[in-house]
């Protein structure tokens, strides 16, 4: 449920400290307040301010803070003290924008004086001031990658890149209404500016060449916002309404209806709270909903109660009797879907390389099983040039191993008859089969071979076994053979 706050006036700005415990400084009417995350009362109160403040911002070490005023000029407190460390004085009108650049030690500022200023910190004195801008300067942010670049936008529908080192803008984009919020992607290479209906994304690095126009709101779009990881993007309107774009589709992925016209919005480091500010001075403050545990994973989690009684390292005695758990059995993916009677689906899962290359065995088992279920042609049927050359492939490399033989024979007649129409029309699938035939011609060939090698060896056999049978005759006359030879004289 969210928070209602009331504040003294409009809502101009909310700024998160970088650093825990992520307070916020909400400026509205001539002061800033400071909140807690989840207090409701402000925690701190700055109203050193003769007339309205605006665009109060931390620094990055979240230590300082810096806000401009409508006296035109800059106070800048210390987050510990109550009166301002240094005032800034130059700008003839309202300061709307103030900002730190990322060596901690400069500030940008921009007014209704038509100029973007560059402070120095420790001298509060003014190093430089454009003028190039022809109309109020509202908004602006500085780069994270380059300390001395920052970007100002205007309602004379410009954004102006300027760079501390040169006096004069870098780059100038037109976005085509008067500009109310900018933002660089922390990598900097993006930007986007709101201005008008629109959102608009730029590339820097292409010169400021438009990536998308995004048109989701009814009313003008007065704040931008980025999660941690910049894969959100937020922008808050005067139509009430909060949208939330995913920065690689840039399409609405969530939106947030509030109460009357939205003047600011921001969001926690950690993407856990986003405050919202109002005309009416109301600030709506959301948290997310903290995950809930899983109770069950927490009691597998503790130990048994062997462990309690007995210690971790306890061992069963002689006379114990073990009873030992059930052991689970995880069935594998083609074990599932052959369950579930899908047939094709478990083929495609014993297709795979690893199992494949590694335990073809597995693969010949799915399709015997396939085959004796009668489900084996329909789940060869229906298959791409990908998948018909894969199997052809496996057949033809292991129909020649004996134990395969039987099943992927059958599996080869079947994928002929099925893509017999087709052939010729892939030179993939046509090279396969002539690889196929290729193989089971060898094999022929040396089945061949072993059958004749086998008459010879059956002969030879046959031979010896007559000549043994033929010595045993002799030796089994009834008494003692004697040989008698008689030498003949001529």
């Amino acid at each position: 449920t969210p928070v209602q706050i009331k504040e003294f006036g409009a809502v101009n700005k909310i700024d998160f400290s970088p650093v825990p415990p992520y307070n916020y400084a909400v400026t509205a009417s001539s002061r800033i307040h400071i909140y807690g995350r989840y207090s409701q009362e402000p925690i701190k109160t700055f109203s050193r301010f003769r007339d309205a403040a605006y665009c109060a911002t931390y620094r990055d070490d979240g230590r300082l803070l810096a806000a401009g005023s409508e006296d035109g000029s800059i106070c800048l407190f210390d987050i510990a003290g109550k009166a301002p460390l240094r005032q800034f004085e130059g700008h003839t009108r309202p300061v709307h924008l103030v900002g730190f650049l990322s060596d901690k030690y400069r500030i940008f500022s921009g007014g209704d004086d038509y100029s973007s200023n560059l402070w120095d910190i420790p001298s509060a004195t003014e190093i430089i001031s454009y003028n190039e801008h022809t109309d109020y300067v509202r908004c602006g942010c500085a780069s994270k990658v380059n300390a001395d670049v920052f970007i100002t936008g205007s309602y004379d529908h410009t954004v102006k890149m300027f760079d501390a080192r040169t006096k004069s803008s870098v780059m100038t984009i037109e976005h085509g209404h008067p500009v109310e919020s900018v933002l660089l992607f922390p990598s900097g290479g993006l930007l986007v500016s709101a201005g008008g209906r629109y959102v608009k994304v730029w590339d820097v690095l292409k010169g400021g060449q438009l990536l998308v126009s995004l048109k989701n709101h009814h009313k003008t779009v007065t704040c931008l916002c980025l999660n941690s990881s910049g894969q959100r993007l937020l922008s808050g309107s005067l139509d009430r309404h909060v949208k939330i774009y995913s920065t690689t589709s840039y399409k609405v992925v969530h939106s947030f209806n509030y109460a009357t016209s939205i003047l600011s919005l921001a969001l926690s480091p950690e993407d856990e709270t986003i405050v919202v500010g109002m005309t009416n001075g109301v600030l709506n403050v959301k948290h997310r909903k903290p995950e809930e545990k899983n109770e069950n994973s927490q009691k597998k989690r503790q130990p048994a109660y062997r462990t309690y009684v007995k210690g971790r390292t306890y061992m069963p005695k002689q006379e114990d009797f073990c009873v030992s758990k059930p052991v689970k059995r995880v069935l594998r993916k083609y074990d599932k879907l052959l369950r579930s009677f899908q047939s094709s689906k478990a083929l495609d899962a014993v297709l795979e390389p690893p199992i494949m290359l590694h335990t073809p065995e597995v693969t010949v088992a799915v399709m015997q099983e396939l085959h004796r279920r009668g489900t084996l042609r329909s789940a060869l049927a229906g298959r791409d040039e990908k998948q018909v050359n894969l199997l052809l492939t496996f057949v033809a490399r292991r129909v020649i191993e004996p134990r395969f033989t039987p099943v992927l024979v059958t599996v080869a007649d079947m994928i002929t008859d099925i893509y017999q129409p087709v052939v010729g029309q892939s030179p993939i699938v046509d090279k396969q089969f002539l690889k196929l035939q290729e193989a089971i011609g060898k094999e022929i060939d040396y089945q061949e071979e072993l059958l004749e090698v086998l008459g010879m060896m059956d002969t030879l056999f046959a031979t010896f076994t007559k000549k043994r049978d033929t010595c045993l005759e002799e030796n089994k006359s009834n008494g003692v053979t004697e040989i008698i030879e008689t030498n003949t004289n001529y």
